[in-house]
């Protein structure tokens, strides 16, 4: 996990990966997650919702890519997955208003793996300006101008506004963190790692899963 802190120093931390080891039995209060003081909305109401408060600044993001990509393909009809991009300040926002430019213009998805490449494997990016992060995007067929007009419109500000003050809400300190539906802060734990992280998250949409039937039950 990492802290907010500067660019040079987050690529400099050493992944949380590299120390799990097998999740002891059961989760924990205030151990494995903590549940929220005052529950968030969710993105996109209707499913169990996972969201991941990441950046592309984040070398730690990048190591989880792969395991939220084959977690993905697990998840059930019920449960959706939301990237929430941390603007912590600093090249933090750059990334998220890179983000939700992507995700305006409509090339988020085609686009995010190949960010993290782009900054952690081929050094494309330096310093994390608009200008740099707008040349990266052009590089997989997007307009540069139209790419840096968008980061810069009220649409990402707005986006911006809401991100900033779901991770705040949520109690959000380091990236990537995991919120699952709006209720539910998951911890990272050295011992447990990344695979930890994401077996809490499907023990807790099973949490909401139950408590969603025994609700419907009462009406």
């Amino acid at each position: 996990m990492i802290r907010r802190s500067l660019l040079v120093l987050l690529l400099s931390l050493i992944p949380l990966s590299a120390f799990a080891q097998p999740m002891a039995p059961g989760y924990r209060e205030g151990v494995d997650f903590v549940t929220l003081k005052a529950p968030q909305p969710p993105y996109a109401p209707g499913k169990i919702e996972v969201a991941e408060v990441f950046s592309y600044a984040c070398i730690h993001c990048f190591t989880f890519q792969p395991m939220v990509n084959k977690w993905k393909t697990t998840m059930a009809k019920d449960v959706r997955w939301e990237y929430v991009p941390a603007a912590f300040g600093g090249p933090f926002d750059q990334f998220a208003k890179a983000y939700f430019a992507a995700q305006i213009l409509g090339v988020q998805e085609k686009t995010h793996d190949a960010v993290f490449k782009g900054i952690f494997t081929d050094k494309l990016v330096k310093q994390g300006t608009p200008e740099e992060v707008a040349d990266l995007y052009a590089r997989f067929g997007v307009d540069r101008a139209k790419f840096l007009a968008t980061m810069a419109g009220n649409d990402v500000k707005a986006r911006m506004a809401k991100a900033r003050d779901f991770a705040m809400r949520s109690g959000v300190e380091s990236t990537p963190t995991l919120i699952v539906n709006g209720k539910y802060r998951v911890l990272g734990r050295t011992e447990t790692g990344y695979d930890g992280m994401l077996k809490t998250a499907e023990f807790l949409v099973q949490k909401e899963r139950e408590l969603a039937a025994k609700a419907a039950k009462k009406k």
